[in-house]
């Protein structure tokens, strides 16, 4: 053997390491991947199908023909031959789910929240990380404490408080709290210690800049993928809030989504199974479409998060 030889296998020994760790990385990802996608493959595949179908086959893997027959269902334009069980069927359906009406008491909801989550919070990060007061420390402490108590512990409390203030059957309950998002907060203030220059907040005071405007034209910008990835989750959070939103909505014209669909599959006794797929189908599309819109800023976290000064 060779002096070039023996120089050439650890060499040679390193770069299969690699490969090898690289292929067993890459296999890993793909089962995550294939664990998160095919059970939405199998929610979209079976509202394709009729309930007789699902009767006989609960997780279908190729489309059927029904789509159309289940949304029929739904908005209730059935046959004119249809059965006298059908058409009851379809009435209390009709009743339950009105798509648009959820639609927009979710989206009124979620957004509000949001916007008043990612803000406040992002404000508050931006407080504890740039100002040096002595109650900074006890504060983001307190903040953290709160993380610690769950929803449940005061939500008699909190319904009995919105009784007295006659705000049951209102969207205020739901969205007003929100501003205090401990969760949020110390998330956001651990990406501006990692990430955000107090050099530059400086700098601006030094240029004559306003605390409120090098906050609105500074520190918002640069923290647009702690705010993205924030907001995916708020949006996420209340979009999907059933426990709240059950205790203080009673109208049927101000229930959301989650309520209606928790009502449509409360139907155990002449379930449409196809059309209840059709139900969470619709529920879970705007998360997919605002998670797509605001992926690459979750990208643009993480790469950020990833460089070191």
């Amino acid at each position: 053997m060779s002096k070039k030889d023996i120089y050439a296998q650890p060499k040679d020994n390193y770069h299969a390491k690699i490969v090898a760790k690289s292929t067993a990385v890459f296999i890993v990802c793909i089962l995550l991947t294939l664990l998160c996608l095919v059970p939405i493959y199998i929610l979209i595949v079976n509202a394709t199908h009729t309930s007789e179908e699902l009767r006989r086959n609960a997780s279908q893997f190729f489309p059927g023909n029904a789509l159309m027959t289940n949304i029929n269902f739904l908005l209730e334009k059935l046959p004119e031959d249809a059965s006298r069980t059908d058409k009851n069927t379809a009435q209390m359906y009709a009743g339950q789910f009105n798509v648009v009406k959820g639609y927009i008491n979710s989206l009124i909801i979620a957004g509000c929240t949001t916007l008043l989550t990612v803000f406040f919070s992002a404000m508050t990060a931006y407080g504890l990380t740039v100002y040096d007061f002595k109650l900074s420390g006890p504060a983001y402490t307190f903040i953290i404490a709160v993380m610690m108590i769950p929803v449940q512990v005061s939500s008699a409390g909190f319904v009995n408080f919105m009784y007295q203030l006659n705000l049951i059957d209102s969207f205020i309950p739901l969205i007003i709290p929100a501003v205090a998002a401990p969760a949020v907060i110390f998330f956001m203030k651990s990406y501006m210690k990692s990430s955000f220059p107090l050099d530059i907040v400086e700098a601006s005071r030094i240029d004559g800049c306003g605390e409120y405007r090098t906050f609105l034209t500074i520190a918002l910008p640069m923290m647009k993928p702690a705010i993205a990835v924030q907001a995916i989750f708020a949006f996420v959070a209340n979009w999907n809030n059933y426990y709240t939103q059950n205790m203080i909505l009673k109208d049927q014209s101000k229930k959301t989504i989650p309520i209606m669909v928790s009502s449509i599959l409360g139907f155990d006794r002449t379930p449409n199974y196809g059309v209840n797929y059709l139900c969470v189908c619709l529920s879970i599309l705007p998360i997919v479409i605002i998670y797509f819109c605001l992926s690459k800023f979750i990208i643009a976290g993480v790469a950020l998060g990833g460089v070191k000064e």
